[in-house]
């Protein structure tokens, strides 16, 4: 529920991703509804009474392969701690402190079901957390997947109780200090707030969340540079057309098509074929204007709507996942029962992130082809080499920033062979099958911000095409838009100068467009 600016979490597992959004990159405030926290007290209280005289697991047991020994009712305040500690053993990099947002609202929204058993006061400071801006220290490596994501998420417990780092106010501190500055307090720990933290899909589909965002960016950008590239070469119409694209009955491809349309509505170059081929007799033997485009310029329709399916598929996967309870057990106060199994499992968002990781690096390898298709002359009939404004031979153009593009389009083919089917059985192979979602969501994180690379040298590249064929007036009024945004970040190559520093603010300006397609849902 979006409430002003504020997002109200109310405990019913209907998050929509765009609200998500809006927390993770927006910094939108987060608030509980009465009814979660109704609920959460409910659930609590429940298991409170129900483990009395019972074996509950992880409760009054230990963990995974050590589940057969019993724990004493003494110990188990110590052994959620214990728990906890003993997973914080992430390594790597940290994760970028927006992915982290993202895994606080994921286990927030989860836990705020009530069917955890969890004191209400973890989901208050969790709460507290995204709204004051406190994230924690959190690393790549050590999620399996299965049993959760249960080192990236000891990494959060951590911080509930008061010990490890955060990030605040732009560094790295302890939480202790930090939470002196909030003048915030640890939670007390009581029946499982180790283990109902620790026991989900968060950290995977928290960084879902972002990967969403900016794949569903790219994948508008990339539609865009197609559709100045399908101008300056003056296309014929028919190839993005409703007519062709109906008799395919695929929507990813008919949207993508449509996007085209709405961008060219009013182009000055576009040609329609019945106009130059068909109304018209047509004298020369050799015709001096393609007949068809080449695949990267015509077959876009055909090779980005998979990409959008997947995209809009991946989006309800990852959205019914974060509205999941993924605890074990699952704590159920209304049949007063507890239910062991394993939501925990991470398969749903593993499989997601790598069909994203493969769709996002084949439309990196798009975006490349149709760079190369600018920089040589002999395909395009309309350009200088590498879109070379000085002197042939004495200055180089853009040469120099097709390799980057070349080579991070290889690493993202390289990065590209799915986690999903490499499972590793661990922990004494109590988890014999695991899901590697984390590693999965990370790696598709990693090729989704190659690809913005990619695309900023394509963009660097229409800008300069453009100038050169002195179309600017007779570009569609979405195309004017466009070049008249990038030119003064772009700059001009008519002569040789170092250009990394531009290829970082064009990137910086297409990432930016990920938060304005979040401010509008």
């Amino acid at each position: 529920m979006n409430k002003s600016n504020t997002i109200v979490l109310d405990g019913s597992g209907e998050l929509t991703i765009n609200d998500a959004y809006k927390i993770v990159t927006l910094h939108n405030k987060v608030a509980l509804s009465e009814k979660a926290m109704a609920q959460s007290y409910a659930s609590f209280y429940f298991l409170k009474e129900f483990i009395k005289d019972k074996l509950i697991y992880g409760i009054n047991t230990g963990f995974g392969p050590m589940a057969q020994y019993k724990v004493s009712n003494e110990d188990q305040i110590q052994l959620q701690f214990n728990l906890i500690r003993s997973h914080c053993s992430g390594s790597g990099q940290p994760i970028a402190p927006e992915n982290v947002r993202g895994l606080v609202l994921a286990r927030l929204n989860t836990l705020s079901q009530g069917f955890s058993g969890i004191h209400p006061d973890a989901l208050v400071l969790l709460t507290e957390l995204l709204n004051r801006d406190i994230t924690p220290v959190i690393y790549e490596h050590g999620g399996l997947g299965a049993s959760g994501d249960l080192v990236q998420l000891a990494h959060l417990a951590l911080t509930l109780i008061g010990e490890g780092d955060v990030w605040y106010k732009g560094t790295i501190t302890t939480t202790e200090a930090a939470f002196q500055q909030e003048k915030l307090s640890p939670i007390g720990v009581h029946i499982r707030e180790g283990l109902s933290v620790m026991n989900g899909t968060s950290a995977m589909c928290g960084i879902g969340i972002v990967n969403l965002l900016h794949a569903e960016n790219l994948l508008n950008l990339a539609t865009v540079a197609t559709s100045m590239i399908v101008e300056m070469v003056e296309s014929y119409d028919d190839h993005f057309s409703e007519q062709l694209n109906a008799v395919k009955h695929h929507a990813g491809q008919q949207a993508i098509a449509a996007s085209m349309r709405s961008f060219l509505q009013d182009s000055g170059l576009i040609k329609n074929r019945e106009q130059h081929l068909y109304d018209k007799k047509v004298k020369e033997n050799i015709l001096k204007d393609k007949v068809q485009e080449y695949y990267s310029i015509r077959c876009v329709p055909q090779i980005l709507g998979p990409v959008l399916d997947t995209l809009e598929n991946a989006k309800t996967v990852i959205g019914h996942e974060i509205n999941s309870v993924s605890d074990n057990p699952v704590i159920d106060y209304n049949n007063k029962n507890v239910y062991h199994g394993g939501n925990f499992h991470g398969d749903y968002a593993a499989l997601e992130m790598d069909k994203i990781k493969m769709s996002i690096t084949r439309l990196s390898m798009l975006c490349e082809r149709q760079l190369n298709f600018l920089f040589n002359d002999r395909l395009n009939g309309k350009l200088t080499p590498f879109i070379n404004k000085g002197t042939l031979g004495l200055n180089l153009g853009m040469q120099g920033m097709q390799f980057p593009a070349t080579s991070t389009t290889a690493e993202n083919q390289t990065l590209s062979f799915p986690m999903y089917v490499h499972s590793i059985p661990s922990n004494n192979d109590n988890q014999d099958i695991v899901s590697m979602g984390a590693n999965a969501a990370i790696i598709a994180q990693k090729v989704i911000m190659n690809t913005y690379e990619v695309l900023a040298i394509e963009f660097m590249a229409i800008v300069q095409a453009v100038e050169f064929l002195g179309i600017f007036e007779k570009l569609s009024s979405a195309g004017k838009k466009w070049i008249s945004e990038l030119q003064p970040i772009v700059g001009d190559f008519t002569t040789d100068k170092v250009r990394y520093k531009d290829q970082a603010r064009v990137v910086t300006f297409l990432k930016r467009k990920a938060s304005e397609m979040a401010s509008k849902g």
